[in-house]
């Protein structure tokens, strides 16, 4: 193995970064750009929510199950192997998604963009800490951080824009002519990577994927399935079963999948933690928003990605400022003041009603888009700060995976509430009036957004009381 920190490379780290930044912005927009479009999914395919909800839960399980994997396989093989064929894969599923025919049709080309998506994702972090010298590589890893996040919440703008000029199958076929430049560019501009004469950590990388898919599976389907149910106990037993096996096989395997050991470090593991809980609670306002906008307000795809867009806007414009105000105080000030200010939005929002102005929602947006760009950035260059330099790959694809879970999670959380709250509020109601169906959704939608604004001030709590950041500051 090279002992080097730093790749040898003909080209500017900055350019390497851009194109390291094409692919990740790519497969972060996909875990989003689908919400703004279920409903004319739901309507085209003739499903219903828990069904199509599947296109954005299997993208998200997917990638979450696979990036320590591919992480790994990277590290071995190389990167740059690793990300382009993972870009080929991503844009030949693309294709796939926007020719289906049937809703599990899509569900199937997701699973496979997923599987392209989460090479790509996971090898990013390694090529940026390998291409950066020391004294650059926490902001451009932070910044690759600050990418995903835009990613993720410029997706519903986007796919609502795309959707109403377009048509659904618009957003998987734009992928195709940009996934086709990326590959171009990586395979010209990449660094080929460090390889480890290491064996491959076959068995805990299957005991990882089948904890995180089972209790992930639960989290989507419990409450549908019922919280006492076969199913959920079964899951919730493999689940924690693998979990185990998994931390016993990788505290004794020679050359483990994932380094456990990080997670006793706390200003990592409280960055990771708060960095969980503020994409659960995002993920609570981008999956059901777009719904609202639709069911409630009347809106058509393309006024829905309107008024969703203040949230990335904003948050474009607030993340590098905050990139660069967390090199000159600590980050713990900008994460909290973040995570409260995306959960003061959140807390304005589920007080919405058929009756708010669109601009009062726009608004609210551009607040959570303020909030989350606070946050984002500084959480990231601190997780990536608060671990030695030769461990900093591992540290970016461990901040991507508990960002990924918080993606799954906050979706699953916040459609099975509002479901739960919704029927519960009709429980009786043989033939429920227009005025009624409206009331029960608005009931619903009110009690997951407040659950996500609670979720965010936890965050906020966690990330206020991360410490020993100063000392793990790069020095160099």
């Amino acid at each position: 193995m090279h002992a080097e920190n730093t790749i040898e490379s003909k080209h500017n780290p900055w350019v390497i970064f851009s194109v390291v930044a094409m692919c990740t912005f790519m497969s972060t927009l996909d875990s989003s750009i689908v919400n703004v479009a279920l409903p004319v999914i739901q309507k085209t395919l003739g499903t219903d929510i828990h069904i199509v909800q599947w296109t954005v839960t299997a993208y998200l399980l997917t990638i979450s199950c696979l990036l320590p994997i591919f992480g790994r396989a990277g590290d071995m093989y190389g990167q740059r192997k690793i990300l382009t064929a993972g870009m080929s894969i991503f844009v030949l599923s693309s294709a796939a998604c926007g020719f289906s025919l049937s809703i599990w049709m899509l569900v199937a080309s997701r699973v496979i963009q997923a599987v392209g998506a989460s090479m790509m994702m996971s090898n990013g972090p390694s090529i940026i800490a390998t291409s950066f010298p020391p004294q650059e590589r926490g902001r451009a890893l932070g910044s690759i951080g600050t990418i995903v996040a835009l990613g993720s919440v410029t997706g519903p703008a986007l796919g609502g824009i795309l959707v109403g000029m377009f048509g659904w199958q618009s957003i998987f076929f734009i992928n195709i002519p940009i996934g086709i430049i990326a590959f171009s560019m990586g395979r010209i501009l990449l660094p080929k990577g460090l390889h480890k004469d290491e064996t491959f950590d076959f068995k805990g990388s299957i005991l990882f994927a089948l904890s995180i898919s089972s209790l992930l599976l639960v989290v989507s389907h419990g409450g549908k399935w019922g919280w006492e149910s076969i199913q959920v106990f079964t899951g919730t037993s493999i689940g924690v079963i693998s979990l185990l096996l998994f931390i016993s096989v990788e505290n004794n395997v020679r050359h483990p999948m994932l380094d456990l050991t990080l997670f006793s470090n706390w200003p990592f593991l409280a960055g990771n933690l708060s960095g969980l809980l503020s994409f659960m609670a995002m993920f609570s306002n981008a999956i059901l928003l777009p719904f609202f906008l639709t069911n409630i307000g009347g809106l058509s795809p393309s006024k829905v990605g309107l008024i969703i867009t203040p949230f990335p806007l904003v948050m474009g414009i607030t993340a590098p400022i905050s990139g660069y105000l967390s090199e000159k105080i600590r980050p713990v000030f900008l994460t909290t003041l973040g995570l409260s200010i995306t959960s003061t939005g959140l807390f304005i929002m589920s007080g919405i009603n058929a009756e708010t102005s669109m601009v009062h929602i726009a608004f609210i947006q551009a607040l959570m888009g303020l909030g989350n760009g606070l946050f984002q950035s500084p959480n990231n260059n601190s997780v990536i700060s608060s671990v030695p330099r030769e461990k900093m790959g591992v540290a970016g694809g461990m901040n991507a995976l508990m960002r990924n879970i918080g993606m799954v999670t906050g979706t699953a959380m916040a459609v099975s509430i509002f479901e739960n709250q919704r029927i519960g509020y009709l429980e009786g109601v043989l033939e429920p009036t227009a005025v009624q169906n409206t009331a029960a959704f608005i009931h619903g939608y009110h009690n997951a957004i407040i659950t996500g604004a609670v979720i965010a001030a936890a965050g906020a709590f966690i990330s206020i009381n991360r410490k020993g950041y100063a000392s793990a500051v790069k020095t160099e």
